[in-house]
Order: structure tokens, then C-alpha cells, then sequence
């Protein structure tokens, strides 16, 4: 199995799509040498923010293909969850053969499998790939929570190496770190509003929606955090805490793409179902952008 540290910012890349609706390779090949020149620590493409639920399986496989030929020294943690096992373990054998060097796990949505299924999901797609894997808990999607003894269990598994985190319920997350300390999986943040308090609590990073629009203040929030410098860390989570808050205020990732757009790397274009960002929070989200764009006035100088 590769060694992999699930340490720092890992942005969950949204896939940009041309005007016909066709991906745009080239623009996703850009983005992803973006985000690597800004820091990160590793690429997260064909996520739920990248809209997989609307990819078919070959663009899927493309889309991890274009970010692993593009970057040159970041891993590449590529979605491929499915609610089918089977499916699962056939969408994550031709990642790992695109060329993917972990695997994240979105839980089985829509059938909600009791915790057993889940556990019994889970160690299907770890015994079929020799990859590293992230179980990714998204209640929110998925309608079915993934419990923290089931978690703990499945960290015996020496290919289920960390935990994405996107309950909201830090108390969980608390429990989840609490019963694996013993275990080697990291446990990642999946709600950027709730970074700081995870990595407070001995989580080693975020895999990040606002790492797209501000990856180097996303960088610098949780390299602050995880080394104790938590006076920095704040000034960056409050300071990032509006943009936060704003790309959720309509189903994600429609405010990142309004983002990426305004910032012009990416298209604003999104499948059906998804539609484009209303009115008043584009203008919203223009304003909090401008807001972080602005540059610290410079320190005074004294006379000579």
C-alpha cells in the first residue's frame, strides 16, 4: 500500500464544464497546477463538489487522469463512492489505474444501509484496492450517519487510513478521535467552518470547499492550528469565516463555482440539476470576495 499523509489542505476540486456542457480539460488541468503552486497538500478531484453524481464513469475516470497528469509533486485523492458496492469497487479499481494515489469513500446514499452494511461497504472496497481510503460521513447527502464505533472499526483496516468528517456534530468528531487514538487514521475536516475546532481536537486537516477560492489563507489556517499557534489560526478562521458560510447559502458547490468564476479561473457552468447562484447572493458573495482580495494597508514608516 502507498504511504500517504493525510496532513493539511486537500480542496475538493470542482470539475469545470464548457458552455455545451462538455469538461474542460484544460481549464481543470490549470486549476489543479494552481492549487498545487499555492501550497495545498493534495487534490481531491470528482467529489461530491466536483459533481460526480453527474459524471459518468469514463468521465470520471478522465477527470482524475487530467489532475494527476498535471501536478507534479501533490498526491491525488480521487472520489469514487457509489451507493452500490459493486459499483464502488469498480469506480475505485479504475481510479487507482488512472493513477490516483488514494481513494475517497462517499457512504452509501439513498439506501441507507444500516451500520453493518456500511462496515461490511467499506471493507469490500479496502479488500479489492490496495489504495489508502477516506470513509467520508456527509449525513447531510447521504441520509444515514456512519457511528463512531463503526468508524473505530473500520480502522483496523490497514488500507482505511482516514476519516472525513462533514457531520457538523463536533461532539461526534470528538468521539471518532477519542476511540481511534490508537489506530493510524487521520481525521480530516470536511466543513471548513469547523477546521479549527477539529484540528484543536487533534484532526490533521480539512478537505476543503473554500481551498479552491482561498487556498494560501486556507493553508495558512490550518499549518497555524496544527502547530499550536492558535492566535494565528483564529485571525484566519475569522477571517475567512464569512466566505465560509457563504459557499453553503445555496446547495454546494453552486456558490464555489460563482466564486471560481468571479475570480476567473474557472466557468461558472453547472449540470442539471444544479442552476446558477440568485441574484442577491452573487452580490453578497462579490463583496466578501472583493473584502479578502483587498490588501493589508502597509505599515508606516518613520521619518528618516
Amino acid at each position: 500500500m502507498t504511504e500517504l499523509d493525510f496532513t493539511g489542505v486537500f480542496p475538493a476540486m470542482t470539475t469545470p464544464f464548457a458552455a455545451d456542457g462538455r469538461i474542460d480539460h484544460e481549464t481543470l488541468a490549470a486549476d489543479a497546477q494552481r492549487l498545487e503552486d499555492a501550497g495545498v497538500a493534495g487534490l481531491v478531484p470528482a467529489g461530491s463538489t466536483g459533481e460526480s453524481a453527474t459524471l459518468t464513469h469514463d468521465e470520471h475516470v478522465e477527470v482524475v487522469e487530467t489532475v494527476v497528469e498535471a501536478v507534479d509533486d501533490v498526491p491525488v485523492i480521487a472520489g469514487s463512492g457509489s451507493n452500490s458496492t459493486h459499483e464502488a469497487v469498480d469506480l475505485s479499481r479504475r481510479a487507482a489505474g488512472a493513477g490516483a494515489d488514494a481513494l475517497l469513500l462517499i457512504s452509501p446514499y439513498y439506501n441507507k444501509p444500516e451500520q453493518a452494511g456500511l462496515a461490511e461497504h467499506y471493507r469490500a472496497v479496502a479488500d479489492a484496492v490496495d489504495l489508502p481510503q477516506i470513509v467520508y460521513n456527509v449525513p447531510s447527502r447521504t441520509g444515514q450517519n456512519i457511528e463512531p464505533e463503526t468508524v473505530a472499526e473500520l480502522a483496523a483496516h490497514e488500507n482505511i487510513r482516514a476519516y472525513k468528517a462533514a457531520s457538523g456534530d463536533v461532539a461526534q468528531i470528538s468521539e471518532v478521535i477519542e476511540r481511534t487514538r490508537t489506530e493510524d487514521l487521520a481525521v480530516l475536516s470536511g466543513d471548513d467552518a469547523l477546521t479549527l475546532s477539529v484540528c484543536s481536537l487533534g484532526g490533521q486537516g480539512v478537505i476543503s470547499v473554500a481551498g479552491n477560492v482561498e487556498p494560501e489563507r486556507t493553508v495558512e489556517l490550518v499549518d497555524a492550528a496544527l502547530q499550536g499557534d492558535l492566535d494565528r489560526a483564529r485571525e484566519r478562521h475569522f477571517e475567512l469565516s464569512p466566505l465560509f458560510r457563504h459557499l453553503f447559502v445555496e446547495t454546494n458547490p453552486i456558490p464555489v463555482k460563482a466564486a471560481m468564476a468571479i475570480r476567473g479561473h474557472a466557468p461558472e457552468t453547472l449540470r442539471s440539476p444544479l442552476t446558477e447562484l440568485s441574484e442577491a447572493p452573487r452580490e453578497e458573495l462579490e463583496r466578501i470576495l472583493a473584502d479578502l482580495s483587498e490588501e493589508p494597508d502597509a505599515e508606516p514608516t518613520e521619518a528618516a
